[in-house]
């Protein structure tokens, strides 16, 4: 420390050459190798502190367990990794942002079930999240049925207008790639603003034409104009959830597997207290055949730094910064990039410094800083080392307007059972069974009548085995919600597998009444109607689940299945067929439907070849790991005439049945073997 205020001393613009000589240890006194750097004391500080996000890794992970992601706040002086000012919080928290004065923060919460929560407080040494704190975008024009969570919000410079994409829609997907573990843009949106003062909500003229997906805002420094990134709004290909906000992996197909173009492009709109205007595009942001986003003003309006990247928007590996005159103009690579992922940029109060995230040094994501003179040129980015745990990736860093030294802790006064469920079910949708019962507890403990938590944790202690367990909470449910049809159907499963027929029959049938159009419980008792060997009623009850869903492959298969053993099997053919359609790895559906064609069951429905196509598909589906099923495959080869297929078959066949040590079928084997006819000389 003290050597480095000997060196600071020199004062701003003094070159400080900086030497490194290495030396091997056998042979001390000659050098191997040099390397010299020379840096200059800025002429300007950097002065205000940095607000931040520091996640976990993959983000699949993060999404799991919120709870482990940190915010931070420090000063680039300090020797300290910043101190954490929130942590341990189960619902999501995400993009937040600051009035220019530093006073007035805002953040993206999941508060009360509700992920258009958004939260605007004071700072001051002591921040409470509560419910008075928080408003929501989900109440924007409840009206039209288009659900709203609130995307990429942020705080007007006077602190009283917060601006949203609203309406939203976006791929959002979780991907294996520890370094860029997300694929995250809007493909829907329009901007809202939110009036501090008045509490209302509109929607802002130039920023809100349904035909283009309008997001990621950001206010010029007078507050007088907004920017945002705009692109035609898109359709999916596979589009079967249309109010879903988040899309899944199976709906972005052709963005993950295609790679289907996607690029925004920067736009301007006039303010107006909310009024809006004529948007217009930003010259050199936009028309450059690639996408431009995240564009940020200068404290004193003259640039815009914005990121810019072949497609998409947030984690690309190609996304450099780049900077442009505000008025529009020729844009410019800033010479601060690194070689991985730039992106996340914010200014300094003083418009002389420029923080942004960079994954120059590998998948967890570090702040940079660089300093921008008065003609826009970036001095090269120091890595700001300290300022994350070994474990955390930074992201969306923020230069707070306030002294170096400011502190303030953070403390979420807003969590609930709803809360603690919430955070149940990302664990539950990712298969952590166990992190989602300490958070279904955790909920119970809160409201013992959560009938979410009671429901799932009735699903977690049945797919355990613990029938009693989940029989007692699927009452307790039922108690407190007494017309919950998924509750009813599944206490009814687990006094079906009791062998309680008369109770499980109960409620198979109140469940059938709760929702007449889930196909589940019809089948369940078609199933109970055919042990119990009343063959019509059993009829009867699938052919009403078909009713409510002419492809539910239970349904389709046990039908299909009834009536081929009731001698109807050419009736059936059908219904295997409809089953496949939806699901067409149904092992026992192909090797009846392989049954049916080798003509076991009728000659006037053989067809060989389908059979052999059936069998093939139904070996695949258990990885060719079943003996029987490969022993009924080589039997077909063997009646097509495919003797050496039927012959490999049978060998692999054989391989698996000795090294499960099943003796009477290796000898079964062999003889099928055995009578295969020779293969011919050559």
């Amino acid at each position: 420390a003290e050597v480095w205020a000997k060196l600071v001393s020199a004062g701003p613009g003094c070159p400080l050459r900086f030497s490194v000589t290495e030396f091997r240890s056998s042979s001390p006194r000659r050098p191997v190798a040099r390397a010299a750097v020379e840096v200059r004391i800025a002429e300007h500080e950097v002065g205000a502190p940095i607000f931040y996000r520091e996640v976990n890794l993959p983000f699949a992970e993060a999404v799991k367990d919120p709870s482990r992601i940190r915010w931070r706040l420090g000063s680039v002086a300090a020797r300290q990794t910043p101190p954490v000012v929130l942590e341990n919080l189960p619902v999501c928290g995400n993009c937040h942002s600051f009035s220019a004065d530093g006073a007035v923060l805002g953040m993206d919460v999941d508060y009360a079930n509700d992920k258009g929560s958004y939260a605007i407080v004071t700072v001051q040494p002591e921040v409470d999240l509560h419910p008075g704190t928080i408003i929501s975008w989900s109440r924007f024009r409840q009206e039209d049925g288009i659900p709203t969570y609130g995307l990429l919000s942020r705080v007007s410079p006077c602190g009283r207008y917060v601006v949203s994409t609203v309406k939203d829609r976006s791929v959002f997907v979780p991907r294996p790639d520890l370094t860029y573990s997300q694929l995250f843009f809007p493909i829907r949106g329009i901007l809202a603003v939110y009036d501090r003062e008045t509490e209302e909500m509109r929607a802002l003229p130039g920023a809100s034409d349904p035909a283009f997906v309008q997001s990621d805002p950001s206010w010029s420094p007078d507050g007088r104009e907004i920017l945002f990134s705009r692109a035609p709004a898109y359709r999916l290909r596979r589009d079967d959830r249309e109010g879903a906000v988040l899309l899944t992996r199976e709906e972005c197909e052709e963005f993950l597997v295609d790679r289907k173009a996607f690029r925004f492009e920067l736009c301007r709109v006039p303010f107006h207290g909310g009024r809006g205007g004529e948007p217009a595009l930003v010259e050199g942001a936009s028309g450059n055949g690639q996408s431009n986003y995240f564009g940020r003003y200068s404290p004193d309006g003259n640039w815009i730094v914005f990121c810019k990247s072949a497609n998409y928007m947030l984690l690309q590996p190609d996304s450099e910064l780049w900077i442009v005159p505000a008025a529009g103009g020729a844009a410019r690579r800033l010479e601060c990039n690194t070689p991985r992922m730039n992106s996340w940029h914010s200014w300094s109060p003083n418009g002389r410094w420029l923080v942004f995230s960079s994954k120059v040094r590998g998948p967890y994501t570090q702040l940079c800083l660089t300093c921008i003179d008065a003609e826009g040129h970036a001095s090269p980015a120091v890595v700001l080392d300290g300022f994350t745990a070994a474990d955390g990736a930074a992201n969306i860093p923020e230069f707070v307007n306030a002294s170096p030294d400011l502190r303030f802790r953070i403390r979420e006064r807003f969590l609930d059972d709803t809360s603690f469920a919430r955070a149940g079910a990302e664990f539950f949708k990712a298969g952590d069974f166990v992190g989602a019962r300490a958070k279904y507890q955790q909920a119970l403990a809160l409201n013992p009548a959560n009938t979410e938590a009671l429901f799932r944790l009735g699903i977690i202690t049945q797919r355990e085995g613990h029938a009693d367990q989940a029989e007692k909470l699927y009452r307790e449910l039922l108690r407190h919600e007494p017309d919950h049809p998924q509750g009813a159907y599944n206490l009814a499963t687990v006094l079906d597998a009791q062998d309680r027929p008369a109770e499980a029959r109960a409620w198979f049938e109140r469940a059938v009444r709760l929702d007449p159009r889930d196909p589940a419980p019809y089948t369940n008792l078609g199933t109970m109607a055919l042990r119990e060997g009343d063959l019509r009623a059993a009829e009867d009850w699938y052919r009403r689940a078909l009713e409510a869903d002419a492809g539910f492959p239970p349904a389709c298969y046990n039908l299909a299945n009834l009536l081929r053993r009731s001698g109807r099997a050419a009736e059936s053919l059908g219904h295997y067929r409809k089953a496949l359609e939806r699901a067409p790895e149904h092992t026992a559906c192909l090797v009846d439907l392989a049954r049916l064609y080798a003509g076991i069951d009728g000659e006037n429905l053989r067809d060989l070849d389908n059979a052999v196509v059936c069998m093939e598909k139904a070996c695949r589906s258990t990885g060719n790991r079943d003996p029987v099923l490969l022993r009924r495959l080589a039997s077909l080869y063997a009646e097509a005439g495919r003797i050496e297929a039927a012959r490999a078959t049978l060998t692999a066949a054989r391989e698996i049945a000795r090294t499960a040590s099943d003796a009477a079928l290796v000898h079964a084997l062999d003889e099928d073997v055995a009578r295969l006819p020779a293969a011919p000389r050559p």
